[in-house]
């Protein structure tokens, strides 16, 4: 079995573009066809934003994926948690998880649903909505600074862009 010997050096941020990048004083390294990848610039893109989000919202220990379930369940109270799903296209035993630690926070609550006794419909509690509102201002002042970073007209390029995948 082989050991290491020295610790692993945690993974450094590198700026979004497709120049080679120089780490620690060692030759830049090349990306090679990464270079070509949109999933590649997507994906660094994404790690980025959600960074900037965690740590935007870490006074509630919110992540994305609960955050857009909170936005959904606000938005369309009584809904079924396979709607919820279906529509964030998150996988039903992930959703189960995250909804148990919401409704353990009290934010959200589960009813069985009225026309179907194995579906639950999905509320937001009083608790919650207050709480998400006051997540939706944090959350705004994350969006504000990915559009300064991108200015306006790009910020909206990018979005139409991406709202035609879905």
């Amino acid at each position: 079995m082989l050991r290491r010997t020295r610790p692993r050096k945690s993974a450094r941020t590198q700026p979004l573009n497709a120049a080679p990048v120089k780490v620690s004083g060692n030759a830049p390294i090349d990306r090679g066809v990464l270079r070509t990848h949109l999933g590649y610039f997507l994906r660094r893109l994404q790690v980025e934003i959600f960074k900037d989000f965690i740590k935007t919202l870490a006074a509630f220990d919110v992540r994305p994926a609960q955050f857009s379930v909170l936005v959904l369940i606000g938005a369309n109270p009584g809904r079924s948690q396979a709607e919820i799903g279906k529509a964030l296209n998150i996988e039903r035993a992930r959703l189960a998880k995250m909804l148990n630690e919401l409704e353990r926070r009290r934010w959200v609550r589960r009813h069985s649903a009225a026309y179907d006794g194995r579906s639950h419909s999905l509320h937001l509690t009083p608790f919650g909505a207050e709480k998400l509102a006051q997540i939706k201002a944090l959350a705004a002042n994350h969006e504000r600074r990915l559009a300064a970073r991108l200015g306006k007209d790009r910020r909206q390029q990018l979005l139409s862009l991406l709202q035609e995948f879905g």
